[in-house]
């Protein structure tokens, strides 16, 4: 029997969050916590930038870019996830999984890529910074991004597509709270040398390549914030990287961990797994507008206009 048939048949169980029938309602909860928190900071960080023309700047237009994909990112994987919690039930169907693995691997590929764009954009702000706002135009923000969303899109629709000519012969539990590729992988009684090699080749290359155009831009940026002659020239410059660094290291660590580092098939090396996933799934979105917000005086002071109501829904040139 063809793999699709039968997989829409019978479709799938998730392993979930946790295996103890007593950790599901804080499980609920905390899940909850986490994810209005981290749709209504992320939302807060688009509408504060969209209404505030001192933020009508390429900088904060990728962090409004990013804010958003978090919003998406997140939205793939945790409803679900409280929905099976709250219904005691790990079951999804066939079309569900594939519609869910295609999303989030869209979405957190463009994370990856909206990083490495930024990272872009402090390179030219500090080591061509005559030439930023020339080159950083609307025009040439736009097509970055329309970039990284056509990349993010070929990309998940190749890894989705080889994951359906798979074929899976009964109903068995995806070891994650999500569809994930390695996990679908996992339970498939086909052959998934090809998948494989796809997810060790493509995959490698959307984590490494822009981590290390990451690593190039910034070694670039340190040498020319060393040339800057004031310490407190020099501490400006840094400060609007940091919070970049933060959540580079944030995703970009818990990521490798999960897709280039291979692991066992034992219930600790699924617990270790989840806990990564989580990591990159929940908790760095969640933590994202606190990162940008917190040392950023413009963002704060973009924020308490918002909620005091002082805005202006224009958008600057």
């Amino acid at each position: 029997m063809a793999g699709g048939n039968q997989t829409t048949f019978f479709g799938f169980l998730l392993w979930g969050l946790s295996e103890h029938p007593e950790q599901q309602h804080i499980l609920f909860l905390l899940f909850l916590w986490m994810y209005v928190v981290t749709v209504a900071g992320n939302l807060l960080v688009v509408l504060a930038i969209g209404t505030d023309t001192h933020l009508h700047t390429p900088m904060y237009f990728f962090l409004a870019i990013l804010s958003c994909a978090d919003i998406l990112f997140t939205s793939t994987t945790v409803p679900k996830a409280l929905v099976n919690i709250q219904s005691q039930s790990r079951s999804i169907s066939y079309a569900g999984c594939l519609a869910q693995l295609y999303f989030f691997l869209t979405f957190g590929d463009m994370d990856i890529f909206l990083l490495a764009t930024m990272a872009y954009d402090r390179y030219m702000a500090i080591c061509h910074p005559l030439h930023y706002m020339m080159i950083m135009n609307r025009q040439r923000c736009t097509l970055l991004v329309t970039v990284c969303w056509t990349l993010t899109s070929l990309v998940a629709m190749t890894h989705t597509f080889l994951i359906f000519r798979l074929s899976f012969c009964s109903k068995k539990i995806i070891p994650d709270f999500f569809c994930d590729l390695g996990p679908l992988m996992k339970v498939s009684c086909s052959d998934t040398r090809v998948n494989k090699l796809v997810l060790l080749f493509l995959g490698g290359a959307v984590i490494l390549i822009p981590f290390m155009l990451i690593l190039v831009s910034y070694i670039h940026i340190f040498l020319a914030i060393l040339r800057v002659p004031s310490a407190q020239g020099r501490y400006k410059a840094f400060s609007t990287c940091g919070s970049h660094l933060v959540v580079v290291a944030l995703f970009f660590g818990t990521v490798i961990r999960a897709y280039l580092c291979p692991s066992s098939s034992s219930s600790n090396s699924v617990q270790e797994d989840t806990a990564a996933a989580v990591m990159y799934t929940v908790v760095t979105p969640l933590l994202n507008p606190f990162i940008y917000s917190l040392r950023n005086k413009d963002m704060k002071g973009a924020l308490g206009r918002l909620l005091r109501g002082k805005v202006s829904f224009s958008w600057g040139k």
